[in-house]
């Protein structure tokens, strides 16, 4: 497989990523998945479900998620129930599946009671494309549902199964066309962490590095920035996982993480900085969580599992907590691809009972963290699992604790 990022726009001359293949081999291996369940039909709500099975979506998660659905039958192709004249721009502009897209008919998250009945028009639709493929009498996967929704589908006869587990399977290992854009979402990150870098000193607020940050993915294609939680000084240890309108101060550490969304691909990616010069204390505990993350990644390999991963890991005690459930996420790792948190989930609270083989084609976001006082500092890389070494894709420089602005 090649290395690397290419182009952001199609050419003639080179070829990139093939979104014709990326639909073809994503159905497929959705396809695959089903072959080992006795499901007849997936009915699909979560947003990154619905991309990669159909190749759609619309600008806001808010409207995606309960809007809209997907049905793929068992060896059939995807339908999409999209949301209002969402239809009509799909069935002039996405051939692979104009002829199978219809408006939805959802209770918008119970916003529509129950006595409006707009959960009958549902139940027709998913009648209709199961009878069509005859697979109406077989099991029904589902991902998320709202209530008045399951007990209608209940109401009328369908038997329900776990179709998050089917669309999990079929998204752990990724193909050439998908690392490809999560290369290029991941570069669109190294960018903002120079922005940041570049501006930041005393005076300015967490939320202004949020702006200037969310700027730069969207100037370089960004669909959606998810998250940017910027956390400084005082506020990094304990981590709190949330993002302030804090005044940076000199000495301040601050660490970020950007999630943001490239073509329907996630990006985890954390990174910490020092607001002017930092002190010895500072940089001993960034450098303990960096020798964590590399051990981490050096067991990032396949045919390891994700206990050999944490195995390289410290235990909940590390960080003062008397439970792994207490320290969940200060040493963790997951897969990304459509969805934030893909498989394997890697921590010590289940990998070192319930251990998953890595494999080739996975691609892991790891992330690390150490405190002492109060500074913090949080670190993670992205990854691509290899026949040899790890490919690290996120390239934003780690390797030592920057410090940015004053130069006293």
């Amino acid at each position: 497989m090649r290395k690397g990022t290419v182009g952001t726009m199609q050419v003639d001359y080179e070829e990139r990523i093939n979104f014709d293949r990326l639909r073809q081999q994503r159905l497929e291996k959705i396809h695959r998945a089903m072959e080992e369940t006795n499901l007849g039909s997936l009915l699909l709500f979560d947003p990154g479900n619905k991309r990669y099975a159909t190749s759609t979506a619309v600008a806001s998660p808010e409207v995606d998620q309960m809007g809209r659905y997907a049905i793929l039958p068992r060896e059939g192709k995807p339908y999409i129930f999209g949301f209002g004249s969402e239809v009509a721009a799909e069935k002039l502009y996405c051939p692979w599946i104009a002829e199978r897209a219809f408006p939805a008919h959802t209770t918008m998250m119970g916003a529509l009671p129950g006595h409006f009945k707009a959960s009958e028009s549902f139940i027709k639709d998913v009648f209709m494309v199961l009878k069509e493929h005859q697979v109406d009498q077989d099991p029904v996967g589902v991902d998320i549902l709202d209530s008045q929704l399951i007990l209608a589908l209940q109401a009328a006869g369908f038997k329900l199964g776990d179709g998050q587990d089917v669309m999990l399977e079929a998204r752990a290992i990724k193909t050439e066309d998908e690392i490809m854009i999560i290369r290029q979402a991941a570069a669109t990150v190294d960018a903002a962490f120079d922005r940041m870098a570049s501006i930041l000193k005393p005076g300015i607020r967490e939320n202004d590095l949020q702006a200037e940050a969310s700027f730069v993915l969207h100037t370089l294609g960004a669909q959606w920035v998810i998250n940017i939680q910027i956390t400084s000084g005082p506020r990094t240890h304990p981590h709190p996982h949330l993002s302030s309108d804090r005044v940076l101060q000199p000495g301040d550490l601050v660490f970020a993480d950007i999630v943001t969304m490239l073509n329907g691909y996630h990006t985890c990616y954390y990174r910490t900085l020092c607001c002017g010069p930092s002190n010895s204390k500072q940089r001993d505990m960034y450098q303990r969580a960096y020798e964590m993350l590399q051990k981490g990644i050096d067991k990032l390999r396949a045919g390891n599992t994700t206990a050999d991963v944490c195995r390289a890991w410290p235990p909940a005690s590390y960080w003062g907590f008397q439970s792994e459930s207490q320290a969940f996420g200060l040493a963790f790792g997951h897969g990304v691809g459509v969805g934030l948190w893909e498989r394997p989930i890697i921590h010590r609270l289940y990998s070192m009972n319930h251990p998953v083989e890595l494999k080739e084609e996975m691609v892991i976001a790891l992330e690390t963290y150490d405190g002492e006082g109060i500074d913090g500092a949080r670190i993670e890389e992205m990854a691509v699992i290899t026949e040899g070494d790890p490919e690290i894709i996120s390239k934003f420089p780690c390797q030592e604790l920057i410090s940015c602005g004053g130069k006293y």
